[in-house]
């Protein structure tokens, strides 16, 4: 199966004392999926780790995902353009690129599950392909 991770968990992976750190690495350890991740996601994730760990916690980071453990997926022009019409539709939602370039690639993909810390986006959104996106990991409220 296929997940797209989205850029909180890949951050608190990073990140030892973040408060999802174990519930993030838990999940990671225990599935066995294809992991896949949005290029303007690892960006965001680059800004964040360089930001808050340094330098090297970002080149871990890099590492990581040179070594293809998770692989990287680039924004088609045909996910820009459907970005641009989300982000019309959701207006007042104020998704931001990021989401909306990674809520474009889900469906083109046909990916249902998405690894994200961020419930509000995710489940306002209704995306073509499925009823609803399944956000993974099961986080206690």
């Amino acid at each position: 199966m296929a997940t797209l991770v989205d850029t909180g968990p890949l951050f608190a992976l990073a990140h030892e004392t973040d408060h999802y750190h174990q519930p993030v690495k838990k999940y990671f350890s225990t599935h066995r999926d294809t992991w896949i991740v949005p290029a303007p996601v690892v960006t965001e994730t680059c800004i964040g780790i360089l930001d808050r760990l340094g330098a090297d916690a970002e080149l871990a980071f890099l590492r990581s995902l040179a070594a293809k453990e998770m692989l990287v997926e680039d924004v088609a022009h045909t996910d820009l353009n459907r970005a641009i019409e989300i982000l019309e539709q959701y207006r007042d939602a104020e998704f931001g690129m990021v989401d909306a370039t990674t809520m474009a690639i889900a469906e083109r993909l046909k990916i249902e599950v998405i690894l994200t810390l961020d419930r509000r986006d995710f489940s306002i959104y209704r995306p073509r392909h499925c009823s609803a996106f399944r956000l993974v990991p099961e986080l206690a409220k």
